[in-house]
C-alpha cells in the first residue's frame, strides 16, 4: 500500500490495536476522573476485555511492557512489508504510551514534595489521563475512517520513524 492509497478495514482494525498500550497506560491516571465522571467506564466497555487480557500478561510475565514495545518497534514499525498506515499508527501508540510514561515520572517526582492527594497531583493526572483519552479518541476515530490522526509534534515524529 502506498502512501496515498485507502486502508483496508483489515489495515484499519490492525492500525488500531495498538492504541491499547497508550490506554492502559494512561489508565491509572484517571481514578481521579472516573470519580467524578462515571460515563468515561463507559466508553470503556467495548475494549474492556482486550484491555483486561493486556493488563493481565503485564502482570504476570515480567518485562511484558517490554518484550511487547521491540516486538512492535522491530516487527512492525520497521518492516516495511507491513502497510504504512499500521506503521504510522503503531508508531503514534508508542509515542503516546512513552509520553505518559514521563509524565508518570514527573507526577512521581511531585508527589512527595505536594502530597499524594493534593489537589495539584490530582490535577496533574487528571490532565493525563484526559490528554490520553482525547488523543486516543481522535487517533482511533480518524483510524477507523482510514484516515492518518496527525497529531501536533507527536505526529511530526512518527513521521521521520516510519518510512
Amino acid at each position: 500500500m502506498n502512501w496515498n492509497s485507502s486502508p483496508t478495514i483489515l489495515d484499519r482494525v490492525f492500525a488500531a490495536l495498538p492504541y491499547i498500550l497508550a490506554i492502559t497506560a494512561g489508565l491509572p491516571y484517571g481514578v481521579f476522573v472516573m470519580q467524578e465522571v462515571p460515563a468515561i467506564q463507559v466508553l470503556l466497555l467495548p475494549i474492556a476485555p482486550l484491555l483486561n487480557a493486556y493488563m493481565g500478561l503485564q502482570q504476570s510475565i515480567p518485562f511484558f511492557g517490554l518484550i511487547v514495545f521491540f516486538a512492535l518497534i522491530l516487527l512492525v514499525v520497521r518492516n516495511e512489508n507491513i502497510s504504512r498506515f499500521i506503521r504510522f499508527n503503531t508508531m503514534q501508540a508508542i509515542l503516546l504510551s512513552f509520553m505518559l510514561a514521563v509524565g508518570g515520572l514527573i507526577l512521581q517526582l511531585l508527589q512527595p514534595v505536594l502530597g499524594s492527594g493534593g489537589l495539584l497531583v490530582q490535577t496533574f493526572a487528571s490532565v493525563l489521563f484526559l490528554g490520553m483519552l482525547a488523543s486516543v479518541g481522535y487517533s482511533l476515530i480518524q483510524t477507523f475512517r482510514g484516515e492518518y490522526a496527525e497529531i501536533p509534534t507527536i505526529s511530526e515524529a512518527v513521521h521521520m520513524q516510519v518510512r
